[in-house]
């Protein structure tokens, strides 16, 4: 099928190219802080948003027309959109893709079915894969579509749900792992409460840390090396989420000794909602050694919804690739495109108008942290303001075993009386601006 107008590669061109198909930031191959631009990034063309979404929103239908979403036979549709899926990967010069079992094959009348018909699209892309060298960063069991899940999937009040949802997450899970997935990822879409009046909440966090679990359990017996990944989503469409943020997940993980197993994909659209910024999401989860992996996106900062645009706020991006930065990089996880583009932008090209010039924008970001880790002045700032933990008395406050009998004798003993130090605000985001 011929649906971009462009037959070879994106390519960089540098940044005084006018070609509006060219990276002008994005060097795959040019080294930042040691490493190369594709390895910092690993970028991923996500299934969902680029292949499946019609162009709908609450108020009106598809306005794309893509063809496949009006085939009579959703299997050749499936088949159509995994070529089309390793043609945008190489147009992009994308090494990896993820996706939903729903989004590469069609449910049909039945779990079995439908486990068949994705277990046939995973032959095919093995054989893309093999012949393209693309790979999967992770798969997921879309467990929040189907009306059966209009009550939540492991946290559903019907045990019959939960039952479904372990069979759905195995087959996808097994899948994940025969591609040679770097990492699984539990998306709990409706993983919360519409109201408090027909909801025990105690009761359901009991389900999805148990259901946690298991996938855990099943995912070394069968020897899948990646981690099992979770993406906090605050809100929408439920009032409520279990996976909130990345500091009620790691509460959960805790609570059933799974921090070292899970770790978080983390989206910035998700982070505004639950009224935190991307880096603070970032920076927690790497500080709680759960940073796993991103979902590259943006939110419109005036809706409270999802919007999923394409990431192009480059001094947010900055600041972004400054804590990936500082929370050393990606070891399995990378950032995957989980953003749409808008419902008018009905050309093919359009979307990789859209991935392009995100992967410009992120590189801009990058180049961005280096300067300021580089110049050393801001670190410099932060160190200086910590200073006084490293001393021996001040450190030994922290450790196991310092009484609060201690501590506060110490502070009479030396009449010690904390005088305030300006937290220089004003004076480092000036620093950052110059840099």
């Amino acid at each position: 099928m011929n649906f971009y107008s462009i037959k070879d590669a994106i390519k960089y061109e540098g940044h005084d190219s006018k070609n509006p198909l060219a990276f002008r930031w994005y060097n795959p191959d040019q080294k930042v802080l040691g490493k190369t631009m594709r390895d910092h990034f690993r970028f991923a063309v996500c299934y969902w948003h680029t292949l499946c979404w019609p162009g709908l929103d609450p108020f009106g239908g598809d306005t794309f027309m893509r063809p496949w979403h009006h085939m009579a036979d959703p299997m050749e549709a499936a088949k159509v959109k995994a070529d089309l899926m390793f043609e945008t990967l190489r147009l992009l010069d994308i090494d990896f893709f993820c996706f939903h079992d729903l989004d590469i094959a069609p449910e049909g009348k039945n779990l079995k079915e439908f486990n068949a018909n994705v277990t046939a699209i995973a032959k095919i892309f093995e054989k893309k894969m093999a012949q393209s060298g693309k790979k999967l960063l992770w798969g997921t069991a879309n467990m929040f579509s189907n009306r059966r899940f209009m009550a939540g999937a492991a946290t559903n009040p019907d045990p019959d749900v939960f039952a479904y949802c372990a069979a759905q997450v195995k087959h996808c899970l097994d899948v994940t792992k025969d591609l040679g997935g770097e990492n699984y990822v539990m998306w709990g879409g409706r993983e919360g409460y519409e109201t408090l009046i027909n909801t025990n909440i105690g009761h359901e966090l009991k389900q999805a840390g148990r259901f946690l679990s298991l996938a855990v359990e099943y995912k070394h017996k069968i020897g899948f090396k990646g981690p099992i990944l979770i993406e906090p989503k605050p809100k929408e469409p439920t009032v409520h989420q279990y996976d909130f943020d990345v500091a009620s997940i790691y509460g959960l993980l805790k609570s059933y000794g799974l921090e070292n197993d899970v770790k978080l994909n983390i989206e910035q659209n998700h982070a505004i909602l639950a009224g935190h910024t991307f880096q603070h999401e970032i920076a927690l989860a790497a500080a709680l050694g759960i940073f796993g992996s991103l979902d590259l996106n943006r939110g419109d900062y005036l809706l409270g919804w999802d919007t999923d645009q394409f990431a192009m706020n480059v001094p947010e991006l900055t600041l972004m690739m400054l804590e990936v930065i500082r929370a050393g990089g990606f070891t399995t996880g990378g950032m995957n495109f989980d953003a749409k583009i808008r419902r008018q932008s009905i050309d093919p090209d359009d979307l990789l108008h859209a991935h392009a010039a995100s992967m410009d924008a992120t590189a801009r970001g990058l180049l961005g942290a280096a300067k300021i880790i580089e110049d050393g002045r801001l670190q410099a700032e932060v160190d200086k303001r910590y200073a006084k933990w490293s001393e021996p008395v001040n450190k030994a406050m922290l450790e196991k075993g310092a009484a609060l009998e201690a501590i506060a004798a110490r502070v009479h003993k030396d009449a010690i009386e904390p005088q305030p130090k300006s937290g220089r605000q004003e004076y480092l985001e000036n620093l950052l601006n110059q840099v």
